[in-house]
This record gives structure tokens, sequence and C-alpha cells, in this order.
């Protein structure tokens, strides 16, 4: 993984970041700064594209350009519309349109756009390329790096999926200035996770460094294990709980709040396990709060529901399984007694999290 420096597309003196993922011949670069969506007709002409299918949930007049003839499809951002069926309908207007497997896909939108778009692109002629132009903070700092694409069946999320990695990534911060506050919080959730697993301390830092030190530390453990045989699983810190959570409130409650609730459970549960100490305990409660993010259950969801969803987490082959902080630094913990989760979780403070 390597990080560099340059001036923005627009010209100007404003810094624009480069990470690259380091995959050997599947490398690629992650653009970070204002104005990188125009570098969009150049990475498409590197890839020797000759059209392109641009799948937008932004408005007409920020779909971005590719350079090449198009289709532009409408998405909807949202786990409702992230499902098989969304799958299949975008395979079928790329067979409409002629989309070979030598052109390329462009991803805009939030991260559960990205997840859709990313897994047809992988299934679509067994694997088409895609650039990902994601216009969350969420989409930036997580969903639109790494290569994972997944839907959701009713019995869990992001249970059908493939790693399919991008071609080049485009984090416009453009995007980002007309967020709604809880599009906020959900890119913030991710971000403050990352002080557990190798970036500690961001929340006092400027965005594009936040953005580009989530990025950064993403990159390098996937570059050092691309299918989650080992060191990947410290990405899906606080996210067992986090996605139990999304499921139980029907997806009332968004990733990034969700994560940042499990984040400080997983404090919790690490220190009734003995593998850290209140301080540290502590510390998880004190990082998630810094960044104005909820830090209790919701008030209704019981815990024996949150229990038996957690059992269909993809992590759990052995018994219920979270990545937790110890001694060592985080890791992977399986096989722990639904007792002790279940007792930490009824421990939890109850607050409404929106």
């Amino acid at each position: 993984m390597t990080t560099s420096t340059s001036t923005s597309a627009t010209g100007s003196a404003s810094p624009a970041r480069q990470v690259t993922v380091e995959l050997a011949e599947r490398s690629y670069t992650v653009h970070i700064g204002h104005g990188v969506q125009r570098l969009l007709p150049q990475v498409v002409a590197a890839l020797g594209a000759r059209r392109a299918v641009v799948v937008t949930a932004r408005p007409a007049g920020q779909t971005p350009d590719p350079g090449v003839p198009s289709l532009v499809v409408p998405a909807r951002d949202g786990e409702e519309a992230k499902d098989l069926a969304a799958v299949t309908d975008l395979c079928r207007r790329f067979v409409g349109f002629g989309l070979t497997r030598s052109d390329v896909v462009v991803s805009c939108g939030g991260g559960t756009t990205t997840d859709t778009v990313g897994l047809a692109a992988a299934l679509y002629h067994r694997g088409t390329p895609v650039v990902h132009v994601p216009t969350s903070l969420l989409a930036q700092v997580d969903a639109s790096v790494g290569g994972k694409t997944a839907v959701n069946l009713p019995e869990g999320k992001n249970l059908v999926g493939a790693y399919w990695q991008p071609a080049a990534v485009l984090c416009d911060l453009e995007h980002l200035k007309t967020l709604p506050d809880r599009e906020w919080r959900n890119g913030l959730g991710e971000i403050a996770r990352c002080h557990f697993i190798g970036a500690p301390d961001l929340d006092g830092l400027p965005l594009l460094d936040q953005i580009s030190a989530s990025v950064t530390l993403k990159a390098g453990i996937v570059a050092a294990d691309e299918r989650d045989s080992g060191l990947r699983h410290l990405l899906n810190y606080g996210h067992t709980l986090g996605h139990a959570l999304e499921r139980a409130t029907g997806f009332a409650l968004r990733h990034g709040e969700g994560v940042a609730i499990g984040t400080v459970f997983a404090g919790r549960l690490a220190g009734a396990l003995g593998r850290i100490g209140p301080e540290r305990v502590a510390e998880h409660h004190d990082v998630v709060s810094r960044y104005g993010l909820p830090t209790g259950l919701p008030p209704d969801v019981p815990v024996s529901e949150l229990v038996e969803l957690m059992r269909l987490d993809k992590k759990a082959t052995d018994g219920l399984t979270f990545v937790l902080d110890g001694p060592e630094g985080p890791g992977l913990v399986r096989g722990i007694p639904e007792d002790t989760v279940g007792a930490t979780l009824a421990a939890m403070p109850r607050a409404p999290a929106w």
C-alpha cells in the first residue's frame, strides 16, 4: 500500500491524496480530494473501455461523465434496495446496452449502491471492470475500497456476495457538502472504530486526513489479506452487533450508528472476558462519544433477538464470534459463551440513536 499527495483534479493547489491498494496485477488507486470525479474519463480511457454503464443514485445534474458512450441507470440508495433482484435488473440493463467484459461499469452513490453495483459487475460476464465514485462518507471510507461486494437476504445482511476489486475509486469530497447529519454519522461510525484497529485519534483531524487515514488503514489490511483468511477480520470491529442492530430495527438504525454501538459493546465484551482492563473499556465509549455517535442499545430491541441474529454472522463458524481488543491488540475470538454475550448486552444502556 502506498500513499501520495498531488494537486486536485480541478488544477488548484488544494491537495488530493492517492492511496494504492497493492494487489499485484489487481492493484488500483483510490483518489481522495475535491474535484477528483473529473478524473473519470482518464481512468476509463486507461482501461480501454469503449462504453460504460453509469449506475447513479445522485440527481441527474451530478452524473459523472465517463468520456465514452454511456447508459445512465438510476439507482436508489438504501438497504431495502440492496438485494438479488436489483443485481438481476442491473445485469439485464448491461445486456440491453451491449456491455462487454472489456467495457466498464461505474457506480455513483452511497454504500448500498456501491455494494450492489459491485456485485453486478463481479457477476456480469464473470467479471467486468468497475469504477466506484462513492458519494457518502460511509462509502468513501469503507464500501468502495477492498473489493467486498454483497447484497442482503431476508435472513441477514451481506449474505450473498463476491470479492471483486474495482479498477479505481474516486472519493470526491464535493459530494459530501450536502450530506444530511445522519449520513455524516453513518460514515463517522466507521472512522471511530479505526481507533481500535490501527488508526487512533482521527477525530481531531481535518476531513481529508480522516478519510485518507481510514482508506490507508483499510488498503494495508486488504493488501495483506484480500479474502478474509485472517487479518482482514479486524475491519469487522463493531460490525457483528452492528449488523444485528440494523436487522433488528428494520434498518431504521443506520450502518455507522450500529457499528458505533457495536464498538462500545466490543469494548465491554472484551472487558467481561478479561482481555482488557476498565480504562480500555471506557476508552471505547469515550472515543465513540467524541464523534457524537450513539453508545447505547435502542430501547425496544430484545437481547434474545440480537443474539439470534448474531448467530447468522458470516464469521460465526464456531459459535458466537467477535473481533475484540486484547493484550496484544485486536483479534478474532470464536466460541464466546452466549450467556456472557447476553449478560453484556443486558448491561448496556438503552437510548434512542436518532
